[in-house]
């Protein structure tokens, strides 16, 4: 996972350097000619000066002080007359100094105008101010200085830049490693759950999209974890629920089929051996309903259903088997509703749901049906008052052969499958299934059309 570290920081840093080379490119070009433009500009200031001076006294002596002065400093004036001879200068009057005199234009603004702008290449920069009918004031100042000045800020440059990359360097680095440290440690959970370990602990990561992935993999390792110990009882189950009727009908098989068995004994031998393969029947039966509505081919035919009429035909099914335990069992409609269902398949649901709360309720208690509409939808409750499910096993109740019994009780009798099946059914009517229970009050289930 280094390589998603390096990977990234790479694309930080060159991204940052991208941004901060252009932006220092703009920023030095443009320092640059504004320091360029200052220069021009005080060459040119200084050259009006001059001229508004001689303007004013345009004598030997005021011409004298200025060239005196100019030979002091880093800029040089030279004055020429009207026919473009010098009248006087503060430095001697080289070649290109001449050439620069020689193309000036002949008609000069008033405000002046700069000669010579190219600082990189020439050995002056230079301007003129107009002397009104005496001649002209030439300001020059050689670029060797205005060179060293862009230098000196070249070298600052260059130094801020090497700074900048260094901490760039730096803030990079850590930035990576921060970004990608919560995806090393999911990347190494994941690496566990292919390995088949499922106990991931990841720190908290945070609320973002980071976090968020973190709780789906966490979630996602229970759930494996969940799937494996489902497969596992699943196997042992599924071995189980086979064994013990296969081994029931051998047995009495072997046993009726002694000459020395008598008809009577046949005869109850055969009724164990005729239970025995009805019940592995509707459990192989079951399985393949389980199969097909995993592999969608498991069709249901809808028709309108009168549901008040079809659930009270179902009470007076199942009547006689509470009865027999001692169990009310009540059915509350409200009026006259309609749904769209398949009667066989809707019928195994209710009955399904009722058969548990019969299993799994005592002597004396109450089991309920209630319909009725809610915000235009069909809601249908079974509850009863029997032992209810631990809240652990809830979220499991609806798995194949998940049992809260683990003892597989012949008492409680039951594959693990019926709730499974009841919950397909439930969707594929286009609906859903909610439990609510409470550990020694009793358990509702709420069916939504």
């Amino acid at each position: 996972m280094d390589r998603i570290s390096l990977k990234i920081g790479i694309v930080f840093f060159l991204t940052i350097s991208m941004v901060e080379g252009f932006l220092f490119y703009y920023l030095h070009s443009s320092i640059i000619h504004s320091r360029i433009d200052e220069e021009l500009d005080s060459l040119l200031t200084r050259g009006n000066n001059h001229r508004d001076i001689l303007e004013t006294s345009y004598t030997a002596e005021t011409i004298h002080h200025i060239t005196t002065m100019e030979s002091r400093t880093e800029t040089h004036v030279v004055i020429t007359d009207q026919s473009g001879e010098v009248v006087a200068s503060s430095i001697p009057v080289d070649q290109y100094i001449q050439n620069i005199i020689t193309a000036a234009p002949m008609n000069i603004r008033r405000s002046g105008l700069i000669l010579e702008d190219d600082w990189q290449d020439k050995k002056y920069i230079a301007s003129v101010s107009p002397l009104a009918e005496k001649g002209n004031v030439y300001m020059f100042k050689n670029t060797q200085r205005v060179q060293g000045l862009i230098a000196k800020l070249n070298k600052h440059f260059w130094l801020a830049g090497i700074l900048l990359l260094s901490s760039m360097v730096i803030i990079t680095l850590f930035l990576s490693r921060f970004i990608t440290k919560p995806v090393i440690k999911m990347n190494e959970a994941t690496l566990k759950i292919r390995q088949g370990d499922y106990s991931v602990a990841l720190p908290h990561l945070g609320k973002d999209e980071l976090g968020e992935l973190g709780e789906s993999i966490k979630v996602l390792a229970d759930d494996l974890n969940h799937i494996k110990q489902q497969r596992s009882e699943f196997l042992a189950s599924i071995s189980h629920e086979l064994r013990t009727p296969l081994t029931y009908i051998k047995g009495y098989a072997d046993i009726a089929g002694r000459a020395s068995t008598s008809p009577e004994d046949k005869s109850k031998y055969l009724q164990i051996i005729n239970e025995e393969a009805a019940r592995l029947s509707g459990l192989v039966k079951s399985l393949f309903d389980l199969a097909k509505m995993d592999e969608n081919t498991f069709s249901i035919q809808k028709e309108t259903v009168e549901l008040c009429g079809f659930l009270h035909s179902i009470q007076m099914k199942m009547l006689p088997s509470f009865n027999e335990k001692n169990i009310k069992l009540n059915l509350t409609c409200d009026g006259e509703s309609y749904i769209e269902a398949d009667p066989v398949r809707f019928e195994q649901i209710i009955i399904n749901l009722l058969d548990n709360a019969r299993k799994y309720s005592d002597a004396g208690t109450t089991a309920s049906i209630h319909a009725f509409k809610k915000s235009g939808r069909t809601h249908l409750t079974i509850e009863d008052e029997g032992k209810g499910i631990p809240k652990e096993d809830q979220a499991w109740v609806f798995d194949r052969f998940y049992r809260v019994d683990k003892s597989r009780s012949s008492s409680l009798g039951g594959s693990g499958l019926g709730l499974a099946i009841v919950k397909e059914l439930v969707e594929a009517h286009g609906g859903k299934i909610k439990l609510k229970s409470e550990p020694g009050k009793g358990t509702i289930f709420e069916i939504i059309l």
